[in-house]
């Protein structure tokens, strides 16, 4: 303990408790780091920080580095910049900025960002028409066994069908028929008889043609779901997966047609109604009225039902809580979903048309029958039906597909699952 007569005697500068003669060490003042170059991307104005240095008071027990000097009078400040210079992150003289005309994107939302994951036929994000339309012909390409295969073979057992159907009730009516086929025809060159029969003919196996292809497309949609992370399944793999669930679409589709018929029923029925009383007035309001409601209706029905076969064969609920769901994902998507559905329809038209044409060139020039009514015209007929009901069942079923992966992609994030399925099962 020292007594205020040593502290006095004590030699200036000596600290208290130090040996006489020497001199403590003193501590070394914390030096902080040398100034980072500015990012661009500082604290938001108001924030800790958000101040630029040399304007305000300076932070309590700031200190400069050693070494650091101010800038001498007409040197640029650190972190400013040069007399002709662009100042950091400022486009140079003549250069664009971004967010201007003729400049690159900046990276974030709503600007440039990396290509999406594409494990298969299409990139997991949401789609463009063309993007929807090129996955339909690639998910042909990526499994034709299954996608051309198996319609090939679905198609052509239905078709063959129809056409004896066709041959034998032909056969049959031209007898029953040959009295008013003789007044209407005379020459017989028109053919009304078998006209008439190949007509009932398509009209008896019609309800096993859509039962064929309504199976046949919900087929499909499994192989197109697999196509999209990249897998390929087998003919054998796409049944197990369906099980009971194709047949679930087939109820809902003759549902959705019973429904379409009843109301047209409802239409014709008050037309006839209204011709019986010879009220005609009433009957050209009702048919004209009644025709633009119904057509309006179908398409507004055709439209929402459109996800609900994706959903019944993709999706693991019950079979009325999938309905409901299906038809609520075409909320909000109806323009959309509607103007690619008819895109598809009209470029299936054309493709029909494309191979209908030398069909029919071939049975005028070969055979002479331009109606296709003999054995050889419906077996050309026949060739042509199994061509353009394959080619349509395939892409529709696809398209149908990708618009149900799209939609969920955009409302549910389904590419984020779908870019785990694919990396947790590698093709």
């Amino acid at each position: 303990m020292t007594t205020p007569h040593e502290d006095a005697s004590r030699p200036s500068g000596q600290a208290p408790g130090a040996p006489d003669g020497q001199q403590p060490a003193q501590p070394t003042p914390p030096v902080p780091p040398a100034p980072a170059a500015p990012s661009g991307w500082g604290p938001a104005p108001g924030q800790p920080g958000s101040q630029a240095p040399g304007h305000g008071p300076q932070p309590t027990g700031w200190q400069q580095a050693p070494g650091w000097q101010q800038p001498a009078y007409g040197d640029p400040a650190y972190g400013q910049p040069a007399y002709g210079q662009p100042a950091y992150g400022q486009p140079a003289y003549g250069q664009p900025a971004y967010g201007q005309p003729g400049a690159p994107a900046p990276y974030g939302p709503g600007g440039w960002r990396p290509p999406a994951l594409q494990p298969g036929i299409i990139p997991l994000r949401p789609l463009g028409v063309g993007e929807i339309l090129d996955g339909a012909f690639r998910s042909i390409r990526a499994n034709p066994r299954v996608m051309f295969g198996l319609a090939v073979m679905v198609v052509t057992i239905v078709v063959a069908i129809e056409g004896v159907l066709e041959w034998y009730i032909g056969g049959l009516l031209s007898g029953a028929l040959s009295d008013f086929s003789a007044t209407a025809d005379p020459s017989g060159d028109l053919g009304i008889d078998q006209q008439m029969g190949m007509t009932l003919g398509a009209l008896f196996s019609l309800p096993l043609l859509l039962v064929a292809t309504t199976v046949l497309t919900g087929l499909l949609i499994v192989s197109v779901s697999r196509s999209v992370i990249g897998q390929t399944v087998t003919l054998g793999e796409v049944v197990r997966a369906s099980k009971r669930r194709v047949w679930w679409v087939l109820g809902i589709t003759l549902l959705y047609l019973a429904v379409l018929v009843a109301g047209y029923a409802v239409v014709v029925v008050g037309i006839v109604l209204a011709a019986t009383n010879e009220q005609w007035v009433i009957v050209g309001i009702a048919a004209i009225l009644g025709s633009l409601l119904m057509l309006a209706a179908t398409v507004w029905l055709s439209v929402r039902m459109l996800l609900v076969a994706p959903a019944l064969m993709l999706e693991g609920g019950t079979f009325w809580a999938t309905v409901r769901r299906g038809w609520k994902l075409t909320r909000g998507s109806f323009w959309r979903l509607f103007g690619i559905y008819v895109l598809v329809q009209i470029v299936m038209t054309v493709v029909v048309g494309i191979i209908a044409v030398p069909i029919t060139i071939i049975s005028t020039v070969f055979l002479d029958d331009p109606l296709m009514l003999s054995f050889g015209g419906i077996v050309l007929s026949s060739v042509a039906d199994v061509i353009s009901y394959t080619v349509t069942t395939v892409f529709s079923a696809a398209v149908v597909a990708l618009l149900y992966i799209d939609v969920r992609m955009r409302r549910e994030g389904l590419d984020v699952e779908l870019a785990r399925a694919a990396d947790q099962n590698p093709a």
